[in-house]
């Protein structure tokens, strides 16, 4: 594993801080623009972030309590929560944007060494350590910064945090049907390997393509003949 503690907890910063900057000031039109996700607007997507700030803070209080906390009371009310978010006024959306992150950061900076090991249980029905709360923090706030559509791209993330990413991703989808790929970022030198169906393709390309293409975003990677690099089934 690439990644340590104190790395998320910084990510989880930076791409809050990103995220929140590149919204600020936005009105009603700014919101109601497409996102970078099919379907969604931006309002669909702050609201997303808001209620996964405030799920997350569910996890903190549970490794701090010892009182049993879900994320969500269940996968329909998560959607329902996002989509009357999306219908929220700007104003309103805003506040609920950034006061959700400032709950959620005063309820990490809580946490003691040992509420920090306590198991807590994901949306996606993992155990973990409540240490892995700041690394699905950044995951959110990080990619949907560059989904927000307004000019941030994966260049602007960490270069620690995309290598972290693709190592997440590539893990997750190691169990998932899909093309067979073999991928290197170029800029970096590092290579990862998908098993999947068929002979493996070669893909390479900057650290950033890399991240995007395996988070399922815009990339401009391509394979040795210049085809299209393999579409890939969904990670999360």
């Amino acid at each position: 594993m690439r990644r340590t503690f104190d790395d998320t907890l910084s990510w989880s910063e930076t791409g809050t801080e990103l995220l929140l900057d590149t919204a600020a000031g936005w009105g009603e039109e700014q919101y109601l623009a497409p996102s970078g996700l099919p379907g969604w607007t931006r309002k669909h997507l702050v609201a997303h972030v808001a209620a996964n700030a405030d799920a997350l803070s569910n996890l903190v209080r549970w490794a701090a309590t010892g009182e049993k906390t879900p994320m969500y009371s269940s996968p329909q009310q998560r959607n329902a929560d996002i989509e009357a978010g999306s219908r929220k006024p700007a104003a309103e959306l805003a506040a609920w944007l950034s006061s959700s992150a400032e709950r959620l950061a005063a309820g990490v900076a809580g946490l003691n060494d040992d509420q920090w090991n306590a198991r807590v249980v994901t949306a996606q029905g993992r155990t973990v350590p409540a240490t892995e709360i700041p690394w699905l923090r950044s995951r959110e706030v990080c990619v949907h910064a560059v989904d927000l559509a307004s000019g941030i791209a994966f260049t602007d993330l960490p270069a620690g945090f995309m290598t972290a990413l693709a190592d997440d991703i590539v893990a997750k989808r190691g169990s998932a049907a899909g093309p067979a790929v073999v991928l290197a970022a170029t800029d970096t030198g590092d290579h990862w390997e998908l098993p999947g169906e068929g002979e493996p393709v070669t893909v390479d390309g900057p650290l950033a393509d890399v991240a995007a293409y395996l988070a399922g975003r815009p990339h401009a990677l391509t394979t040795p003949d210049g085809s299209s690099a393999p579409a890939l089934p969904a990670w999360l």
